[in-house]
């Protein structure tokens, strides 16, 4: 018996364990356990997920809870070896780049656990995010890595990490979206907000270099306040983001744009619907570059570089920075374009955790 503990900790990692979680259930042999780090912990960020995606419910519930990234991930740390401890697993498997995937990896690793890593090999190569250094500190302690776009086998190569470690599986975030398509067309999201298919832009923002300095933050707002102007746009916002309006002297700005709607976060089914009928989605989240590939959607990502390339060379992703001439210039040119219909990424056919539940058995102990 193989004994396998899974960590999720923030938003994007809940749609990456919850077709793992089916997956294992197709083997004998494998013994699934997950932990919760709460990195993640609310209603709307945590609760509302594990419902609608049918996670079962943390075996583990750390309730870390929000902080800096040292204090978060230490506490993570300081929570998790007891954890191991007690439950002795052959495997940790984790997911993404947040801080519990780092925190229990290192873990791990420090007490002979071997960890597997799934959506390993993605670069922005831009070291001052926080991700990019947790992914390649979790990459390089990894005895399994799982690769979700070509780009990852290249960097790992480059990297010298050993060809039988390496496995492309294809995407996880895509196995949740396609197995969740028929569920989000029967949302009600759109006649709540009174919007209509393709009549409205969606807008995410979360990264502290966008929100966290009043210059950057404020082009952003001149390029939405020009874009809301043109058709509704809705806008979940993240906790992080709302408490930097006030924080940044931004409330009265965003206040006195007339078509943009602040929202809290939204589950799941109600946000992808809300992405597939867009007309195009303004954003700085690394799994929404992916999820619009697939739909179909603009993409414009407020960032100057990507970890996820295959969104722009085969996806509807474009790159367009904080300065709003390139953001709105970006936009009037989507607006006049066709929804995309371009191939589908190598492997993003939904069978990615069957590929790596599949590695795993036969990996044992």
């Amino acid at each position: 018996m193989i004994k396998i503990i899974n960590i999720c900790g923030a938003r994007p990692n809940f749609m990456k364990i919850a077709p793992l979680m089916r997956a294992y259930q197709a083997y004998d042999n494998i013994e699934a356990l997950l932990v919760h780090t709460g990195q993640h912990y609310d209603e709307n960020m945590s609760d509302l997920f594990f419902r609608q995606l049918g996670i079962p419910e943390p075996d583990i519930n750390l309730e870390v809870g929000s902080a800096g990234h040292a204090k978060q991930t230490a506490e993570i740390m300081m929570r998790f070896e007891p954890v191991l401890l007690e439950h002795k697993p052959d495997w940790i498997v984790v997911v993404g780049d947040v801080n519990s995937t780092i925190a229990c990896a290192l873990v791990a690793t420090k007490l002979g656990v071997k960890v597997a890593h799934v959506e390993a090999g993605l670069r922005s190569f831009d070291r001052d995010m926080p991700e990019e250094i947790n992914r390649l500190l979790t990459d390089a302690i990894s005895d399994l890595l799982f690769v979700s776009e070509p780009s990852g086998l290249e960097n790992l190569a480059k990297e010298g990490v050993a060809e039988q470690k390496v496995h492309f599986v294809g995407n996880v975030m895509i196995d949740t979206l396609r197995s969740n398509l028929e569920k989000a067309e029967r949302s009600p999201i759109l006649e709540q907000l009174q919007v209509e298919p393709g009549g409205f832009n969606v807008v995410t923002l979360h990264r502290p270099s966008n929100v966290d300095d009043a210059a950057t933050f404020g082009r952003i707002a001149d390029a939405l306040d020009e874009i809301q102007r043109d058709l509704p746009t809705i806008f979940p916002m993240h906790p992080r983001t709302r408490h930097n309006l006030s924080k940044l002297g931004l409330a009265e700005r965003f206040a006195a744009m007339p078509n943009l709607r602040i929202l809290e976060p939204v589950g799941y089914l109600d946000f992808l619907r809300l992405l597939g009928k867009a007309a195009v989605v303004v954003t700085d989240s690394g799994g929404i570059q992916e999820e619009t590939t697939i739909l179909g959607t603009w993409c414009l990502t407020v960032r100057e570089n990507t970890e996820r390339p295959i969104t722009v060379t085969q996806g509807t992703n474009t790159l367009v920075g904080t300065d709003t001439n390139k953001i709105t210039s970006a936009y009037r040119k989507c607006r006049t374009s066709a929804r995309s219909a371009k191939p589908v990424p190598e492997k993003w056919d939904g069978k990615a955790a069957k590929r790596i539940a599949a590695v795993l058995a036969a990996a044992g102990v």
